[in-house]
């Protein structure tokens, strides 16, 4: 029997590993299932042998196959041709008992998951046949909708794309009588072709359409539009379009007439439509037919009805007309003289809106009347009046998707039913506030070419609606009642400005008095708090001891004066220095007895400092648990050591805070005046250095700031620098290490390892400048260099996985995962292909963080392994908790197994071997650099290893075969 295809490595290997686990360890299974619909599948555990394939054949193809003490199998059959077999291998002998229980317990699971197959498939079926019949009503809505054809086709052209691939197609219609085509709709991307549905094309003038060929011969055609050619006689014709990859047409039945066509082909693509697709457009095609035969019998008797009805209206609307513009021109005049009094006689605006109202209510149906006004600001909607029936009141709003913004933001008039509300609402552009309307009118009113707000009627009743000549006609009153508002409005606006304007009058006199009394007070305030923002601009607010600002200021003028005395000739008499005190493991105080207790033991460091040093010198608190003492006019530099020496005495002294007796400490960096320093912030940047020495060697000590130690910096500064400038100029590379298989010592994979092209010093390996990296943060940006190097890498040659070393300082940063992935995707690199190596470090500081984020590597295909294992904590206890693929022995273990070690690293390779074991995973050995190193690890059990026995970092990659001895 074929194996089915394989699936991804994880969808394969889930079943298998779920019942690998009730097995003893190096186990093997091997799933085969055939579903009802025929369907095979599989599911199987890493490196099944062959023979497990051929019995798994056997028994699906006979129901049996031969038994031993080391091979489980079982079959079964289940619901029309559905079969499925299991088959284990173990290396051990199981108890009989403990066979027969794993197998029911693998049978259970097994029919679970075929359940859960099947229910898939008979609901992606289900949603097909869904999709069909919500198609189909959607066409037959089509049918009996107002929309115009085109439009009609278009929408419907869209819903056979929703079931298929359709962006090319066409609908032909076919007159056998005439032996004439008509295009009715047409779309395609690649063709020019413009249909014109109204076009009857005779089929002499197209002999070489493929169309035609279709409509002859009566039944569906699916293929390449050349093949199809060949099989018709039909010639090759530029005029009918380019050729198709592939083609499918189906005709149209009248009876048992071919009628007409629906076509749709790919150009790009070839077998887009198989048989499920000939039978749906088929099926599709004959709705679209009953749809158009629908939409044409109804045009027919609309033509009929309207052409009888011309008819009856033609000889009465002369008739009527002359009477209704008499009438209504005699109505209009009377109402535009009565609003052009009112405009002037009416005591309020309110009253001006109502005797308004009841002039539009003698020339149409006014029963529901409201005026809306655009707010002074432009961001309200306001109703100074309004008559409803249903709405008795409305409140001004801010601006929505209403009928009266609707008109405002068009400017022009709007006669709608409830058709047409329903349409625009559906189109987005209104939304119903308050209650329906049966029809709608409203018109725009203007102040100098601008929109200020609407009069608006509406009728709740069917029996009333409104005409486009009550639209003419509100349109024109509309126009005479802005000039009458307007009007209005400036008579009330200046009435107001007059009392306005003496109340301001009025109020700004007692102002003034008040201004000038309130000036004086806030005067004084003013240089009080000049005074205090001074004060707090220069001292620390804890301590009360001058900040970093003001000792930069008087180290400046230290400075200054030395640079003085240089600069006419004379040396200076008296020298100065910096001390940089910072209190040890300060933290510890914070975090033990909070807080408050740390600001206490501050605030005692900084008496204790200032009781000791002298009158002229200055102590500044820099912030944190750092404190400056600048101390002037010494001598020697032992003065200063001295000092330091003073201040560790005082500080050592114990100190009660939160109930406890603590015993502070500190380290005390010393910088002396050279003239090198331009500034202060130079002198405080090497006495900072000198107290990290102070810490390194020990803490609660002095050190001096000399000249071994400024080179120190220097160089590191260099290097710094340089590293910025590979960071831009990209000098940084990937070289590969193969990774093995020992059995056979075949390459598997590669290691991704991080070189620097140093324009001077040449190739650095990262022991050189991974420190340095590490502290300035800049080793990410390194980092990710490399990682677009290897993704190019993986995106361009098929040499197996490579693995990169991911730093710690990586799983901090929260969207590290989803930057990986997408550097993978824009490269085109397979994720399945990329490992990533951590450090039991990085898993440690944020437990939580790190299983998310190899979570969510591992779900997209990236593994994780866990570097230089069983140099750090390497506990069960934690590490069965995250995802990992592999754990890479460290080489000092594997280095260990030749020579006097080799017992001990012997049980700790074994160790790992066995916990890699329990938690089914595997191992490479790292450092393997010679044969007997590789057969050793082999018996162990390790599967896998690197090492310059295979291969140095190369910047190439090998291919995966298997390397010479």
């Amino acid at each position: 029997m074929a194996r089915p295809t394989e699936p991804a490595e994880g969808a394969a290997q889930a079943l298998a590993g779920v019942l690998q686990e009730g097995l003893p360890a190096g186990s093997q299974v091997l799933v085969r299932w055939r579903e009802e619909a025929g369907a095979p599948g599989f599911s199987m555990s890493a490196e099944v042998p062959d023979r497990l394939h051929e019995t798994a054949d056997q028994l699906m193809a006979t129901g049996n196959a031969s038994e031993d003490v080391q091979t489980l199998i079982d079959v079964w059959d289940g619901d029309g041709a559905m079969r499925a077999a299991i088959v284990a291998h173990v290396p051990e002998t199981m108890p009989q008992s403990a066979r027969r229980g794993w197998l029911t317990m693998a049978k259970v699971l097994v029919a679970a998951h075929l359940a859960a197959v099947e229910a898939k498939a008979r609901a992606e079926r289900l949603e097909k046949s869904e999709r069909l019949q919500q198609a189909l009503y959607e066409i037959a809505d089509l049918a009996g909708s107002d929309l115009e054809m085109a439009d009609m086709l278009r929408r419907i052209h869209a819903i056979v794309a929703g079931l298929m691939y359709a962006e090319n197609f066409y609908i032909v219609l076919y007159d056998d009588a005439r032996d004439s085509i008509r295009f009715l709709y047409f779309a395609d991307r690649q063709d020019p072709y413009v249909a014109d549905p109204a076009l009857d094309i005779p089929a002499i003038d197209m002999p070489n359409s493929l169309t035609l060929a279709l409509l002859r011969h009566g039944e569906p055609l699916r293929g390449a539009s050349d093949q199809l050619r060949v099989q018709f006689g039909v010639a090759r014709d530029t005029d009918h379009g380019p050729d198709s990859a592939d083609w499918l047409g189906v005709p149209m039945r009248r009876e048992d007439r071919v009628c007409g066509a629906v076509v749709v082909q790919s150009y790009d693509r070839p077998d887009v439509y198989r048989d499920e697709e000939r039978a749906l457009l088929s099926y599709v095609a004959q709705h679209i037919l009953t749809a158009l035969d629908r939409r044409q019998a109804r045009e027919d008797l609309e033509r009929r009805v309207e052409e009888r009805t011309r008819a009856l209206q033609h000889s009465n609307r002369d008739l009527q007309a002359e009477i209704v513009e008499r009438q209504r021109g005699e109505r209009l005049q009377r109402a535009l003289f009565r609003i052009a009094e009112l405009s002037i006689t009416s005591e309020t605006l309110e009253r001006f809106y109502a005797q308004v109202h009841d002039v539009v209510g003698e020339l149409l149906y006014a029963r529901n009347f409201y005026i809306a006004q655009v707010s002074e600001d432009g961001a309200m909607i306001e109703f100074p009046y309004s008559i409803d029936e249903r709405d008795s009141v409305r409140h001004a709003r801010q601006f929505a998707r209403g009928l009266t913004e609707y008109v405002i933001r068009e400017g022009r008039a709007l006669l709608a039913d409830r058709p047409v509300i329903e349409g625009l609402q559906r189109d987005g552009k209104v939304r119903s506030l308050g209650t329906l309307a049966h029809c709608w009118l409203g018109v725009p009113l203007f102040r100098e070419e601008v929109v200020v707000g609407v009069i608006a009627v509406q009728s709740y009743s069917p029996a009333i609606s409104f005409t486009s000549r009550d639209q003419e006609l509100l349109t024109f009153v509309a126009h005479h009642i802005g000039i009458g508002l307007a009007r209005k409005q400036a008579q009330d606006r200046l009435l107001v400005a007059h009392g306005e304007l003496e109340q301001r009058v009025a109020s700004r006199t007692r102002e003034l008095a008040e201004a000038n009394a309130e000036l004086l007070s806030q005067i004084g305030e003013r240089l009080r708090a000049e005074q205090q923002l001074t004060y707090q601009a220069r001292h620390d607010a804890l301590t009360g001891l001058p900040n970093r600002s003001q000792l930069l200021e008087r180290l400046a003028a230290s400075i200054a004066r030395a640079q003085a005395d240089a600069a006419q000739g004379h040396a200076p008499t008296r020298q100065f220095a910096v001390l940089f005190l910072d209190l040890d493991r300060f933290k510890l105080v914070n975090d033990s007895v909070g807080h408050s207790a740390g600001d206490e033991l501050l605030i005692e460091a900084g008496r204790r400092i200032v009781a000791t040093v002298r009158g002229g010198d200055m102590v500044a608190r820099l912030g944190g648990d750092e404190f400056a003492i600048l101390i002037s006019d010494i001598d020697t530099l032992s003065i200063a050591e001295e000092l330091a020496r003073r201040v560790l005495i005082a500080l050592g002294e114990p100190f009660w805070v939160a109930g406890r007796e603590v015993f502070p400490s500190a380290s005390v960096g010393i910088a002396a005046w050279h003239p090198r320093y331009q500034n202060g912030a130079e002198l405080l940047r090497d006495a900072d250095a000198a107290m990290y020495r102070a810490k390194a060697n020990g803490r609660n000590s002095c050190a001096v700031f000399d000249e071994v130690m400024r080179e120190e910096a220097m160089r590191i500064l260099d290097l710094e620098a340089d590293l910025r400038r590979a960071i831009n100029g990209d000098n940084f590379v990937a070289f590969y290490q193969p990774i093995v298989r020992l059995s056979d010592r075949r390459v598997i994979g590669h290691e991704a390892l991080l070189r620097w092209k140093h324009e001077r010093r040449g190739l650095l390996a990262p022991g050189e400048f991974i420190g340095l990296g590490e502290d300035s943060g800049l080793i990410e940006e390194v980092d990710w260099l490399m990682y677009a190097q290897v993704a190019k890498r993986l995106a361009r040659e098929e040499y197996g996985y490579i693995s990169v070393n991911v730093s710690p300082r990586h799983f901090l940063s929260a969207d590290f995962a989803d930057r990986l992935l997408r550097l993978l995707d824009e490269a085109g690199a397979d994720p399945h292909r990329l490992r990533i190596e951590i450090t039991e470090g990085a898993l440690l500081d944020d437990t939580a963080r790190a299983l998310r984020m190899l979570r969510t590597l591992r779900s997209n295909g990236v593994l994780a392994q866990l570097d230089d294992f069983g140099t750090g904590f390497s506990a069960l206890s934690y590490l069965h908790r995250f995802p990992l693929e592999c754990l890479k022995i460290d080489r000092s273990f594997v280095a260990g197994l030749v020579g006097d070690t080799r017992p001990e690293s012997m049980a700790v390779v074994r160790a790992i071997q066995a916990l890699a074991g329990s938690l089914g995973i595997h191992t490479i050995a790292e450092g393997v650099e010679s044969e007997s190193q590789r057969i050793i690890l082999r018996e162990l059990g390790c599967q896998h290893g690197q090492g310059f026995l295979f291969g140095k970092p190369a910047d190439e990659l090998m291919p995966l075969v298997s390397l010479p001895r």
